[in-house]
């Protein structure tokens, strides 16, 4: 009797979940070690939360327009509750919040963090909107006023962190809520949430649309939506006449950001009163972030703003914060979508040690172990093939340096340069790169 034939399950990949080859992970895990070492330059200090939160939580602050992936036993016993408790967060502010709150009293406030994880929506995916992706966070959380200062830091910031990627130029736009919900204020509107999150679609509708959808959808007369999309496009800050203190104050606040930020190139950082940021929750500055030299793109790819009210939901303290994320998924598949992101190197290591004979595996060890030491990456070949062919294999894989240990008793160490040709004697202790 024949055998069972064996049944292959055919690999593919799973739609909005990236996944890269070896060398594009190591330009990603470069970036993401680029970010990290900003935010730190600036005293963030990293948390990290589980990826899981209970619904309650990822509820809490009314964000019901997320598709919240849930978590289930496939064994689970059909006599438990089939509610799912636990669903996968969705971002990294309402874990903050729920952090902060159980944390209180041992953290040192102004509470400077930062927080690059993975977070999961289930949305349509499409190009710079996956399901799943990375974020890197950082907000600063104070006990009933936070200095407005740390409005003007975290721009300066994301200018550092996003000046030192291949992205090209780009813009960081900043506005401040209280400006529109001033005007609205005014104008005797009451459905703030409803006009702000149509206000906010008014660059990817245009005004036309929007101006349309404010009279249709949030029963505004002609007139007040037109005053209301002048306000966001056509008024700069040194035309803007508030209309009463709520505006002043929004006014006063940009002034004093865009003030602090005059160190920063004039095209990279601008005031613009068509930000508004759709969630409702964001009570002052904000922000938005695009790239100049992908005008195709039009999606922002950092964001964030002021809140005054982070962790109501969980403790009955005012804790006011600010902050703003890079979607650094987003804007690393942009890069790739593009050709911006080329690799060829597919290891990390910086040296390649030749393997002569397996007589020469204990010193090959030896020499490697001194150089790693040192600092050096060293991979170390797997066979005693000949030269040629451990050769290919650096260069196959991008290792720069290849290292020739003795070959014999009273032999010299020798280091070639793959880049370059060139080879030349050196002593584990003491090589440096050329």
């Amino acid at each position: 009797m024949a055998k069972d034939k064996k049944k292959i399950y055919k690999p593919k990949p799973v739609s909005g979940f990236s996944e890269w080859l070896p060398e594009i992970r190591l330009i990603e895990q470069q970036w993401l070690d680029h970010i990290r070492g900003v935010f730190e330059s600036y005293g963030f200090a990293s948390i990290e939360t589980p990826s899981v939160e209970e619904l309650d939580v990822l509820l809490a602050k009314g964000e019901t327009d997320k598709e919240i992936y849930t978590l289930t036993r496939l064994q689970a016993d059909p006599k438990d509750d089939k509610d799912a408790r636990l669903g996968l967060h969705f971002d990294q502010t309402v874990p903050l919040a729920r952090y902060t709150a159980q944390h209180f009293n041992d953290l040192v406030f102004p509470f400077k963090r930062y927080q690059m994880q993975k977070v999961w929506r289930g949305e349509r995916p499409q190009l710079g909107r996956s399901r799943e992706f990375v974020q890197c966070d950082i907000d600063v959380i104070n006990v009933d006023q936070l200095p407005l200062h740390f409005d003007a830091e975290m721009p300066a910031v994301i200018f550092e962190a996003l000046s030192g990627l291949n992205i090209g130029k780009f813009e960081i736009r900043i506005s401040n809520r209280k400006i529109l919900l001033g005007l609205l204020e005014y104008l005797g509107i009451e459905d703030t949430v409803s006009v702000t999150r149509n206000v906010d679609k008014v660059e990817k509708l245009g005004r036309d649309e929007v101006h349309k959808i404010l009279i249709e959808e949030c029963s505004l007369s002609a007139d007040h939506a037109a005053q209301i999309l002048d306000l966001a496009i056509e008024t700069t800050l040194d035309n803007l006449e508030p209309l009463n203190n709520q505006m002043q104050e929004g006014l006063e606040e940009l002034r004093f950001v865009m003030d602090q930020l005059a160190h920063l190139p004039p095209h990279a950082i601008i005031a613009d009163l068509s930000i508004v940021r759709g969630l409702d929750y964001y009570t002052g500055t904000v922000y938005e972030t695009r790239l100049l030299d992908y005008p195709e793109f039009t999606s922002s790819i950092c964001s964030g703003g002021r809140y005054d009210d982070l962790a109501g939901s969980f403790i009955n303290r005012k804790l006011p914060g600010v902050g703003i994320s890079i979607g650094f998924t987003r804007l690393f598949e942009v890069m790739q979508n593009f050709d911006a992101v080329k690799g060829h190197k597919k290891s990390p290591a910086d040296i390649l040690m030749v393997l002569p004979s397996e007589d020469e595996r204990a010193n090959v060890s030896a020499i490697s172990r001194t150089l790693r030491e040192r600092g050096f990456k060293v991979e170390q070949y797997h066979a005693p093939q000949k030269i040629g062919k451990q050769i290919g294999y650096a260069e196959k894989k991008g290792i720069q340096y290849v290292w020739f240990p003795p070959f014999d008793a009273g032999g010299k160490n020798e280091v070639k340069n793959l880049d370059t040709g060139a080879q030349t004697e050196a002593a584990p202790e003491s090589w440096k790169k050329s």
